[in-house]
């Protein structure tokens, strides 16, 4: 979820975590920006910078915003003009535009946890009659790409892996196979998809783990990528147990 921080106090309006601002689209803006060129002053540069960082940062979080009167408003507050609200209606403003976006970002994250989960069971129903796919108990699904022959760890060890994480459409978030090095943790301070599947391998082997949103982030997801109540997939090759 995002979030809106109120700074009035400190003399600037912060939203979502920086600057209340979107990038002007009119036709005499885009003019001034074109006529700024590297010859341009320090000053010019170091204004449109500050103002492009200000917007770019914001057009996600404030896709709504006046940007006529976000620049009055800047340059009122800029040249210490009396401003055209009080402090009070602008808190009040802030804060009501704050209320409704959060009311907006729950429902749209509770309607994308929902559709996570319908279209993530059905993936695992027939993921699940697929030759060679295995389920466990606890919903794990999981595949033997190559079996290992070495040690199997407890859920206690430490283990050193190279691994692809994809969502179920094939978008991988995270691997660090690209990262060309392997990673080294606690079996038992992972996700619980992970602690149960890899004490089905052994050294030198490599799984493809299917992975229920409740045996990985459940409904809050992680990150940017991994949505709530999403599916995983996890390619796994087991290098090392270490006790």
């Amino acid at each position: 979820m995002k979030k809106i921080v109120l700074g009035l106090t400190c003399g600037v309006l912060s939203v979502y975590g920086t600057a209340y601002a979107a990038p002007a689209k009119s036709t005499s803006n885009s003019a001034a920006a074109s006529s700024l060129t590297e010859k341009s002053s320090e000053l010019q540069k170091v204004g449109y910078s500050f103002g492009y960082i200000m917007g770019k940062s914001n057009t996600e979080s404030v896709k709504d915003l006046d940007v006529n009167t976000f620049i009055q408003g800047f340059r009122d507050g800029y040249a210490g003009k009396p401003a055209s609200l009080t402090e009070e209606q602008m808190k009040a403003a802030l804060l009501e535009y704050k209320h409704r976006q959060e009311a907006q970002d729950m429902k749209a994250f509770e309607q994308q946890g929902k559709l996570n989960a319908d279209t993530g069971a059905k993936f695992l129903a027939e993921n699940a009659k697929k030759a060679g796919v295995t389920t466990t108990a606890s919903g794990l699904q999981y595949e033997v790409i190559k079996q290992g022959t070495g040690k199997r760890p407890a859920a206690t060890d430490k283990v050193s892996v190279h691994y692809e994480g994809k969502l179920i459409d094939g978008t991988v978030f995270d691997s660090s196979i690209d990262r060309g090095e392997p990673v080294t943790f606690p079996l038992n301070q992972v996700i619980t998809g992970w602690t149960e599947g890899l004490q089905l391998m052994q050294e030198g082997g490599k799984y493809r783990f299917f992975i229920p949103a409740k045996l990985g982030y459940g409904e809050t997801g992680a990150g940017n990528t991994i949505g709530p109540n999403s599916t995983l997939i996890f390619d796994v090759e087991l290098l090392k147990v270490e006790e």
